[in-house]
């Protein structure tokens, strides 16, 4: 048998999230429950791997998580608006987040970062800057409740930049170590 969902109780909905239990069968036909957090809204999320070019320099962001309790290092990333696609997503987030602007390369299908918990989909978007056309870092134009700290770490560094920053206390997000263990 095919596991079903065969409904989904919201036990509490604040601004963004709402826990739930969802009530399901399984692959034994028996009746179960979860406990999951959803997006209010059902709106996934774009992570931006946006390199300047040439040169393979990633664009990174350092921004505090209240959740993790810690500042974490990421890619810069978002959520996708209603109509928006996760392209259009990627190129307006890496734009308010660090200033820069790309090319995109490719993107993903939507993938799931914590399925245990969350049914939340994130699409990963490839983009190319080039670095011609920023002679400085440019100005960022981040929302008056953030504040990212944009950093640029050349590929080959990648590894040992994260040794550093985890010694210091500093999260990583999986997506970005996941990365870096890929390269």
């Amino acid at each position: 048998m095919t596991p079903s969902i065969d409904r989904v109780d919201v036990q509490h909905a604040g601004k963004y999230l709402e826990l739930c239990t969802v009530h399901f069968t399984d692959e034994r036909s028996r009746n179960r429950q979860w406990e999951s957090v959803r997006r209010v809204g059902g709106r996934g999320a774009a992570g931006i791997v946006a390199y300047l070019m040439p040169g393979q320099t990633l664009i990174l962001v350092r921004q505090f998580r209240p959740p993790s309790g810690k500042y974490i290092l990421e890619f810069p990333a978002g959520l996708i608006d209603p109509g928006e696609t996760p392209a259009e997503t990627a190129e307006r987030e890496l734009y308010e987040e660090t200033g820069y602007r790309g090319k995109i390369l490719r993107s993903t299908a939507g993938v799931y970062s914590s399925p245990g918990m969350s049914a939340e989909t994130i699409h990963l978007v490839f983009m190319e800057v080039n670095s011609a056309d920023y002679p400085t870092c440019p100005q960022t134009h981040q929302e008056s409740s953030e504040n990212i700290e944009v950093l640029l770490v050349p590929k080959t560094e990648l590894k040992a930049f994260l040794a550093a920053e985890e010694a210091n206390g500093v999260g990583i997000d999986s997506k970005l170590m996941l990365y870096a263990c890929a390269l």
